[in-house]
């Protein structure tokens, strides 16, 4: 199971050699590295098994798989269950999959699922208690449950190749191949999709043979290329919404996170401004992106419209990739449609409360603002 060792020793020594103490900060690093390693451990086993026991899953194709990839706050999540209601088409990972990305653990718990809903339930009961009271305060920034649909944000924790890790570690612009794994070397990045692909080739197989892999992770933002190198056929969606609103909701989500280990960083200090500029590469990367790529593999659609009438939307992104609606699938959307019209985040942020300004957005991201009639 690969692991960017690099990357895991650099976070250690920034939080410890140079950052100035702090026992707060000290106890939840001691406590991350702890259980890092033992869910490490525990994994690692889990998918040495699956070579033993479920060895044929090494055979199964990722063919044309779909990623769904945008800077966060763009609307990547609410894409990616809409279109995970297709369920005759598309196999997707959820919460407690990425957790466990292994055939054998992911049967485990299916099998412990079953046996629950034929003795009371007391588990699911227990599960939905654990999921409000250590994920709902997240509701209105990103829903967390362990059975929905999940960003594959999950696999890469594994890796240590993830922008996750700045929640704890936040040295974005020393660790900076963690959000942005282009960036690495070339070996480096064909370890980590190999890696990836693993983890992609356990979905079919486990749960959902001869369908399409159904992706979704905004830190891919800065992995685009890496994905085509290493499924070419691949099928990318991506969502533009203004960065004026993007760009803070995105730093808003991990500064309580930064102050609940180091209440001394400023909501406007150097932290979050470099998070913001981590932000901003990924819309260049992907702006830059659209000319690497075949057009027919690739799709761009807007946040207006996405919000607006989403049954519209993703009608005309099957349209463009030559794909069918089931009865099923069309009614299924119709209805979640539905239900979604007139919702409205309480999740608000400006650029000004993090140091940012628009002229620094405009500054770095004016052709693309141009390119998509996005108002200065």
């Amino acid at each position: 199971m690969y692991t960017n060792l690099n990357l895991f020793l650099r976070a250690e020594y920034f939080a410890f050699c140079k950052t100035r103490f702090s026992l707060r900060r000290w106890t939840y690093v001691i406590f991350f590295t702890i259980l890092y390693w033992l869910m490490w451990i525990v994994i690692g086993f889990g998918r040495l098994l699956d070579r033993l026991l479920f060895r044929s899953f090494l055979c199964q194709e990722v063919r044309e798989p779909v990623f769904i990839i945008a800077p966060p706050r763009s609307g990547t999540t609410f894409l990616q269950k809409l279109m995970a209601l297709d369920e005759e088409r598309f196999v997707h990972a959820k919460l407690y999959q990425t957790i466990f990305p292994s055939v054998l653990y992911q049967r485990c718990l299916t099998g412990l699922a079953r046996i629950d809903r034929c003795t009371g339930q007391m588990l699911a009961q227990l599960m939905i208690w654990s999921e409000k009271k250590f994920f709902g305060g997240w509701d209105d920034m990103h829903k967390l449950r362990f059975d929905q649909p999940e960003e594959d944000d999950g696999f890469f924790v594994y890796s240590f190749v993830t922008e996750a890790i700045y929640l704890l570690f936040p040295y974005i612009d020393e660790l900076w191949e963690a959000g942005f794994a282009d960036a690495l070397g070339a070996g480096q990045r064909r370890k980590l999709m190999r890696f990836y692909r693993s983890c992609l080739q356990r979905q079919p197989y486990a749960n959902g043979p001869g369908k399409t892999v159904l992706s979704k992770a905004t830190q891919s933002s800065g992995s685009v290329e890496s994905l085509l190198e290493a499924f070419p056929d691949a099928k990318f969606i991506t969502i533009i919404r203004h960065p004026y609103q993007s760009v803070p909701s995105h730093v808003s989500v991990f500064y309580p996170v930064w102050r609940t280990h180091s209440p001394d960083i400023a909501k406007d200090g150097p932290i979050s401004k470099s998070y913001a500029r981590l932000a901003v590469k990924w819309y260049q990367h992907l702006f830059q992106f659209r000319s690497k790529v075949n057009p027919r593999q690739y799709y761009c659609l807007d946040y207006r419209d996405l919000t607006q009438d989403p049954e519209a939307v993703v009608g005309k992104l099957y349209d463009y990739f030559g794909w069918t609606m089931s009865d099923a699938f069309r009614a299924r959307l119709r209805a979640a449609a539905d239900h979604e019209q007139g919702f409205q985040s309480r999740h608000h942020y400006t650029l000004e409360e993090f140091g940012l300004s628009k002229e620094w957005i405009q500054e770095e991201l004016g052709p693309l603002l141009d390119h998509y009639s996005l108002a200065r």
